[in-house]
C-alpha cells in the first residue's frame, strides 16, 4: 500500500478528486435547496403578515419559531452521522422538511380562528427546524472524514456557499413566483424542489457510493486492527467541556449567527419598510450575489495561507477578524443611512463579510476533533441556533416598541464585536482531543 492509501483507514477513506467534486456539487446544491426552504418564510413574511392579520411581534414569533426546532437536533444530527454516516442522515431528513414546506400553505387556511392558525404556522416552523438541523451536523461529519485536512477550507466554504446561493434563488426567483402566482406557488415549488434533491442524492451519488465502498469495507476489516469503543466513538466531552478554546468557538459562533440570522431574517422587511418603492427582487439578490464569491474565496485563500505556513490558529482568527469586524461595522454605519443605495451596499458588504465564517469558527470543529467532528459541530451549531429564536425574536419586539431600525443594528454590532474579542483571546485550530 501507499502512504496515501495507508491513510485512508475505514473510519475515513478519503474521496479521489472526481468523488470530491460530485459531493461538493451535491452537497452544494443540497445547502441551496435548505437555504431556500428556510428563507421563504421571511420572504413572503410581509403578504402572509397582511393576509392574516399579523403585527410585528407576531411575525417575530413565526419567524424566529424555526430555531427553536433547529436547536433541537444539532447534537442529535452529529451524533448520528458519526455513528451511522452523513450519507444516511442526510437523505432522510431533506425528505421531512421539504415536505413541511410544501404543505405549509395548507395550514395557513386549516382554520378561521386567527391565533390557532398562527400556532400552527408556528409549530410547522418548529418542525421545519428540527428536521433541517440533522443538515449541516451531517455533512460536517461526512467532509471531516472524507477530506484531508488541508483541503477542508475550501470545500466546506464552497458547500457552504450554497445556503448563499439558496437564499439567492429564493429572493429572486421567489419574488417572481410571489408576485406572478402568489405566495403559496412559491412554498410548493420550493417543497418539491428539495424532495428532487434528495432524490437525486440518494439514488445517483450516494448509492454509487456504497456500491463502491461497502466491499472495501466488508474486505479491509479482516486487516485492519480492532480500535477501541473508546477512541472511535466516544467522545471525551469532560476534556473538551474543560477547554476555553471550545467554549471560545461556541460563544464566537453564537455572535455570528445572531448578526446572520437577523440579517436573514429582517432584511426583506427593512426594506419594505424604509424603501417601499424598491423591486423586492434587487434587495433580495443582491447581499446574497456577492456572498458566495466571498464564501469561496475566503476557503481558498484559508488553504492557501495554511499551505504557505501560517498556523491554522492565525488563519481561523484572521478569517473570524474580517467577519466579525466587518458585520459589526457595515451594521453601524447603516445606521447613519438614509439612501435606498447606501442602506443597500452596506446591507451587502454585511452579509458578504458573514461569508469568510464559513473558512472560520465554521469550519473549527474539524481541527479541534477531526474524529468527533460532527458531534462537536453538533454541540457549536445548536449554540448558534440559540439567537435565531432569541435575536429575531428581540429584533420584531424592539421594532414594535420602538420603531428604530438602528436600535437592532447596533446592538446586533455590540454582540459581533463581543465575539471577535472572545474568539481572538481564546480561540485555536489545534487539535485538543
Amino acid at each position: 500500500m501507499t502512504d496515501h492509501e495507508t491513510e485512508e483507514t475505514m473510519e475515513g477513506r478519503h474521496w479521489t478528486r472526481t468523488e470530491k467534486k460530485q459531493w461538493m456539487i451535491g452537497l452544494f446544491c443540497g445547502c441551496a435547496t435548505l437555504y431556500a426552504c428556510r428563507t421563504v418564510m421571511p420572504l413572503c413574511a410581509v403578504p402572509i403578515a397582511k393576509e392574516l392579520g399579523w403585527d410585528k411581534t407576531e411575525s417575530g414569533s413565526v419567524l424566529s419559531a424555526f430555531f427553536w426546532g433547529y436547536t433541537m437536533t444539532q447534537f442529535l444530527g452529529g451524533y448520528l452521522s458519526d455513528r451511522v454516516g452523513g450519507d444516511v442522515v442526510l437523505p432522510i431528513a431533506a425528505c421531512c422538511w421539504s415536505l413541511v414546506t410544501f404543505w405549509t400553505p395548507q395550514l395557513a387556511y386549516i382554520s378561521d380562528d386567527k391565533f390557532l392558525t398562527l400556532r400552527i404556522i408556528i409549530f410547522s416552523r418548529v418542525l421545519l427546524g428540527v428536521f433541517q438541523g440533522f443538515h449541516y451536523p451531517g455533512f460536517s461529519s461526512l467532509i471531516s472524514r472524507k477530506i484531508p485536512e488541508q483541503e477542508r477550507s475550501l470545500t466546506y466554504s464552497v458547500v457552504c456557499s450554497g445556503s448563499h446561493l439558496g437564499t439567492l434563488l429564493c429572493g429572486s426567483l421567489g419574488s417572481i413566483i410571489m408576485e406572478t402566482y402568489g405566495w403559496q406557488t412559491v412554498f410548493y415549488f420550493l417543497g418539491i424542489s428539495g424532495l428532487a434533491w434528495m432524490l437525486c442524492m440518494r439514488y445517483i451519488l450516494i448509492n454509487r457510493h456504497r456500491l463502491k465502498y461497502i466491499p472495501m469495507t466488508v474486505i479491509e476489516k479482516r486487516d485492519i486492527p480492532p480500535v477501541s469503543t473508546k477512541d472511535s466513538s466516544s467522545t471525551p466531552w469532560v476534556t473538551l467541556f474543560f477547554k476555553l478554546s471550545f467554549w471560545s468557538m461556541l460563544v464566537g459562533h453564537f455572535c455570528e449567527n445572531n448578526a446572520f440570522f437577523i440579517l436573514l431574517s429582517w432584511l426583506p422587511t427593512y426594506f419594505h419598510e424604509n424603501f417601499p418603492d424598491a423591486k423586492g427582487w434587487v434587495f433580495n439578490v443582491i447581499p446574497w450575489v456577492v456572498t458566495i464569491p466571498s464564501s469561496i474565496f475566503g476557503g481558498w485563500l484559508a488553504d492557501f495561507m495554511i499551505t504557505k505556513g501560517y498556523s491554522v490558529t492565525f488563519v481561523r482568527k484572521f478569517m473570524n477578524t474580517i467577519t466579525m469586524l466587518g458585520t459589526a461595522f457595515f451594521l453601524v454605519v447603516i445606521s447613519y443611512t438614509s439612501s435606498y443605495l447606501g442602506a443597500l451596499v452596506c446591507m451587502a458588504l454585511a452579509v458578504c463579510c458573514c461569508g469568510f465564517h464559513n473558512s472560520g469558527i465554521l469550519v473549527n470543529p474539524q481541527d479541534i476533533a477531526p474524529k468527533h467532528a460532527g458531534s462537536v459541530f453538533g454541540i457549536m451549531n445548536m449554540a448558534g441556533a440559540i439567537p435565531g429564536f432569541i435575536g429575531v425574536y428581540m429584533a420584531g419586539h424592539i421594532l414594535e416598541v420602538t420603531k428604530s431600525w438602528s436600535a437592532v443594528f447596533n446592538q446586533t454590532a455590540a454582540v459581533s464585536v463581543f465575539g471577535w474579542v472572545v474568539y481572538t483571546l481564546f480561540g485555536t485550530g489545534k487539535q485538543v482531543i
